[in-house]
């Protein structure tokens, strides 16, 4: 894992969260996305070398909706870049961790990602972030 990546952070209210947070960082979100597949909004900001995604559940049945439901708005997920986010998934694997998509999928901001379940990561949920052209 070279780096965070993206701090994830769920929110109820894209368009008021994104607001807040260009208030917060005095400017406003570089990129508005929605991934479909995950049904989620996203809109990601810059601090310095830093980035946070908020999330946005467009349905009942997105993770990010469910995850409000159960714990509120807030942190949802800790992202780190890798180079080979295969070899990665293969490495967390032998040491021990449960990948929750063994096979990566296409996330926000031109990404390829895979999830490591939470209890394997004393609570965290950790994604993994390949850029989609690399490798």
């Amino acid at each position: 894992m070279d780096k965070i990546e993206h701090i994830g952070i769920a929110v109820k209210d894209l368009n008021h969260s994104n607001e807040l947070f260009e208030k917060l960082f005095g400017k406003p979100a570089y990129k508005l996305e929605e991934v479909a597949s995950e049904g989620v909004r996203t809109s990601f900001f810059e601090s310095g070398p830093n980035k946070i995604e908020l999330l946005e559940g467009t349905n009942e049945n997105s993770p990010i909706t469910k995850f409000i439901e159960k714990k509120g708005e807030g942190i949802h997920h800790i992202a780190f870049a890798v180079d080979d986010i295969v070899s990665e998934i293969a490495r967390l694997k032998e040491e021990g961790f449960i990948v929750l998509n063994e096979t990566p999928k296409k996330g926000a901001d031109n990404k390829l990602v895979a999830f490591l379940h939470p209890k394997t990561s004393n609570g965290v949920l950790v994604e993994l972030c390949q850029d989609a052209t690399a490798g």
